[in-house]
This record gives C-alpha cells, structure tokens and sequence, in this order.
C-alpha cells in the first residue's frame, strides 16, 4: 500500500517463503493482478457461451492449450453462488453488461451452484465427481441469448482461444503501466503458480512475447471491430511497445 515500509515488505516475502509459497509483490487495485485480469477472462468465457460456444467447447479449447482447467470447470469447483453473492452488492452499472453475467445468474437460480450441489455448468457422478455435459445447460443459455436478442453462432476455436488469452495479456499490459506490477514475469508467476497457466509457454505475457506484440495488437483490433471496443481496445502501453 501507499505507506508499507521496506521492513514489512522483506517480512512478508520472507514468511511466504518459509511457508514454501510462491510470493508476488503488487500494488492495490481492485483484484490486484490475477483476479483483476481473471474478470476480463472470465467475461470472454459468458460472451462465448451467449454467442454459441457450449461449455465443452469452451473448456476443450483451453485446455487444449494448457490451462489446468477450462474457465467453466473452474467455476464449478469454486461455486457459482460466490459471483452470484458478489454482484448482488453491485448496482447495475458496476455489473455491467448482462451478457457477461445473466447465465451464470440463472444457473444459481435453478440451484445450480457447481460441483456442490451436483450441477453448474456441467452435471456431476457423486461418486466419482466426473463432469457430464448437460442438455439443460444448453437450453438456459438458449433463453438468455434470446432475452438479450443475440442469435447464437458457429465459434471457431482459434477466435475462443485469443478471446481468452489476450483478454488477460491486455489487462497485465494496464496493470504494468498503472505500475500495480513491477514487471511482465511478476504476472507471469501469478498466473502460473496461482491460475493453472501453463508453465511451458512461460505465463501470459510471456505467451504475448513468444506469438508477438504486433498480432497481439492487430488481434485485439479486430476484436474491437466485430465485438466492439467497449470490450476490446488495446492497452495504452500495448500500442506504445508496438509502435
């Protein structure tokens, strides 16, 4: 915080590493690092489903990648009535964009909270907890697109995966440049040793490194033009190392 002494820093870094836990400075924001960039992630996951991906296809994708779980599987371990709970102190603006969120919602409301109860975006064998898919599933998120007037659509792999990867590239570019990360391999080991991110391609900025700023950049234009730019403008400090 704006007043934490040296001391208490050293201390802190220095228990986490006695406790054998992977310490990672940051400064204060809302989520910090890996939660703050998980809710851009996590709202390309919502935006996938309402626009025609199922939640296999979904989870299939990134873990094709590397990730240790699908974003969906994971919300089913955690418990869908943790956000629920969340956005209900929200008003409607902080919310933001139904689409993001109004699945998610009506899961809950069907008592649908995830691994738990049996069910959340998958249904699951009590015995051996292995994940189902489940017709139900794809009929809620047939009526929420129909509430919010969306025609579902064909959604290719590669799209669902730079949907998801590059929405947390983007957001660790904000957080660098507001300086609420020290440096590029700060994010890349939270998002390793805390978010299930495959350690072979290095973390996610590393990732964006590896494949290239430039069609990081480009990509995340594109995605403007066919999304919208409320959702996808590149970060100041993306524009600025790509220039």
């Amino acid at each position: 915080a704006d007043h934490t002494s040296d001391e208490v820093l050293a201390t802190s870094m220095a228990i986490a590493k006695t406790i054998q836990k992977i310490p990672v400075l940051a400064r204060v924001c809302y989520g910090f690092i890996g939660n703050r960039m998980l809710r851009k992630y996590s709202r390309e996951a919502q935006l996938c489903l309402i626009e025609g991906a199922s939640p296999e296809q979904v989870d299939t994708v990134m873990q094709t990648f590397g990730m240790a779980m699908g974003p969906l599987a994971v919300s089913d371990l955690a418990g869908l009535d943790i956000g629920y709970k969340a956005r209900q102190g929200l008003t409607e603006a902080e919310k933001g964009e139904p689409s993001t969120y109004r699945i998610a919602d009506a899961l809950v409301e069907l008592g649908r909270l995830g691994q738990k109860s049996g069910a959340g975006y998958y249904t699951y064998d009590p015995e051996t907890r292995q994940r189902l898919p489940d017709p139900v599933v794809l009929e809620v998120i047939r009526k929420e697109a129909d509430a919010l007037g969306i025609r579902p659509r064909e959604l290719k792999d590669d799209d669902i995966l730079n949907r998801h990867v590059f929405a947390l590239v983007n957001e660790g570019m904000n957080i660098l440049q507001e300086g609420i990360a020290q440096r590029p391999g700060d994010i890349d080991v939270v998002y390793v040793y805390g978010y299930g991110f495959p350690a072979y391609r290095g973390g996610p900025m590393h990732y964006a490194d590896t494949i290239g700023l430039q069609k990081v950049y480009d990509t995340i234009c594109a995605f403007g033009k066919t999304y919208g730019r409320k959702y996808w403008q590149p970060a100041p400090l993306l524009e600025q190392l790509v220039q």
